[in-house]
């Protein structure tokens, strides 16, 4: 009997037509099928089409050519009514901003998603958020606004958030980039042992290949073209991709990345505190933002 991924993308390409007529290649013939309890991690520069690939998996987005299937369901043939249900109940995601509600408790933000829900999800909504609250560490916190929390608060808020409803899937787009070395190796521990108490598949954006070595599959997607690659550590588990400083890299990768943003606190093996100030100077100038069509994305020029 042949597995049924949880979601999977065959052929998938994003295209938008620009201004001029001539038509931007966001993602190109994209193959990619995750099942649960596994962990992906996506690394790319910015520009690179990451969001837009996190938004076709998390059914926000749908693509130009090719299909994505989600528990063995074309996505394509699903009424929108259907599709937001689907989403609602099975896809968490987590952002790099937050994107919490200012002004709202921790409490209220967290059992938000709870109040679409039906029955008895919905009459114990305070109850079930006050209990992942706990879980992520803050159940001392449920009455502080997110102007109170500070950044790692807010991104355990955010977690708290997406995970609530014990989703199917994670999606996480660069979780921990606003936050330092020490707590985003924190946040994402977290995320690791809630995706696994769970069995839900975790999927994580970034351009942080300490955060990426903690996955157990590793992708690179260069020009909107996706493919796999080794990231090797001195150890496995979580504890030895948790050591940032001890982490060696596969050459392939480090040569495909060295232009994207580096973490200047955590510098990689053999790369020079020179190469780490060029890169990121390049990738800021190579970073662009093109609206066409009603819709904006990221694009590298």
């Amino acid at each position: 009997m042949e597995l049924v991924s949880l979601v999977r993308l065959e052929g998938v390409a994003k295209h938008v037509t620009l201004p001029d007529d001539s038509r931007l290649d966001i993602l190109r013939d994209i193959e990619l099928a995750i099942a649960a309890g596994d962990h992906v991690a996506i690394v790319g520069r910015s520009g690179s089409g990451k969001s837009t690939l996190l938004n076709l998996m998390g059914m926000l987005d749908r693509p130009s050519e090719g299909a994505v299937w989600f528990r063995g369901e074309p996505v394509r043939k699903m009424r929108k009514g259907r599709l937001d249900r689907l989403r609602g109940r099975n896809v968490g995601f987590v952002f790099q901003q937050f994107n919490l509600l200012a002004g709202r408790t921790a409490l209220e933000n967290v059992a938000m998603p709870l109040g679409y829900a039906s029955g008895r999800a919905f009459w114990n909504r305070r109850r079930t958020a006050t209990a992942m609250l706990e879980r992520v560490g803050l159940g001392h916190r449920i009455e502080s606004t997110p102007e109170q929390l500070s950044g790692g608060e807010q991104q355990r808020v955010a977690i708290a958030r997406a995970l609530v409803r014990r989703p199917a899937l994670i999606l996480a787009d660069e979780p921990t980039g606003a936050l330092d070395v020490e707590t985003g190796g924190s946040v994402m521990q977290l995320l690791d042992e809630i995706a696994s108490e769970a069995d839900a598949a975790l999927v994580t954006i970034t351009h942080d290949l300490h955060v990426a070595a903690r996955a157990r599959r590793h992708y690179r997607l260069e020009a909107g073209v996706l493919t796999p690659f080794e990231l090797s550590a001195p150890a496995a588990g979580a504890a030895a991709a948790a050591a940032y400083e001890r982490i060696e890299l596969a050459p392939e990768l480090a040569e495909s990345v060295a232009a994207g943003p580096v973490d200047a606190a955590a510098p990689v093996d053999g790369a020079s505190e020179d190469a780490a100030s060029t890169s990121s100077r390049e990738d800021a100038a190579d970073q662009g933002e093109i609206q066409a069509e009603g819709e904006t994305v990221e694009v590298a020029r």
